[in-house]
C-alpha cells in the first residue's frame, strides 16, 4: 500500500520561506514521475512543480519558477520543495504526488497521477 505524507506547512509572512517534504511509504520515488500541487480555497487543484521522469528532469509553475524549487533526496525516499520569496497568492494546501510509472507526459494534470497524499497548509501573510 502507497501512503504519501507530506511536513513543513505552517504560517509564514510574505517575502519568507518554507520547505515542505514528502515522505513515502510502499513506493521509491527515485523510480516513479512525481509532483507538488496546490489547492486554495475554492480553486481547482493546480500544479506547481515535478520530476517529469524518475531520472530528474524537473518543471515548474510559470508562476513559481525562480522562487521555488523542487528536489529529492533518494537515500531518505523524500522529495522537497523549497519555497522562497513567498507571496500571499502562494497561500493553499499543498499536495505531493506520485504517478504509477517513471515518466508522465501530462505533468500538469493531476488526473495523470496515481498517489495523492492529505496535503500541507501553507499560509503567506501580506
Amino acid at each position: 500500500q502507497v501512503q504519501l505524507v507530506e511536513s513543513g506547512g505552517g504560517l509564514v509572512q510574505a517575502g519568507g520561506s518554507l520547505r515542505l517534504s514528502c515522505a513515502a511509504s510502499g513506493l521509491i520515488f527515485s523510480r516513479h514521475a512525481v509532483g507538488w500541487f496546490r489547492q486554495a480555497p475554492g480553486k481547482e487543484r493546480e500544479f506547481v512543480a515535478a520530476f517529469t521522469w524518475s531520472g530528474g528532469s524537473t518543471v515548474y509553475a510559470g508562476s513559481v519558477k525562480g522562487r521555488f524549487t523542487i528536489s529529492r533526496d533518494d537515500a531518505k525516499n523524500t522529495i522537497s520543495l523549497q519555497m522562497s520569496t513567498l507571496k500571499p497568492e502562494d497561500t493553499a494546501v499543498y499536495y505531493c504526488a506520485a504517478d504509477a510509472t517513471a515518466y508522465i507526459g501530462r505533468y500538469s494534470s493531476p488526473d495523470e497521477y496515481e498517489y495523492w497524499g492529505q496535503g500541507t497548509q501553507v499560509t503567506v501573510s501580506s
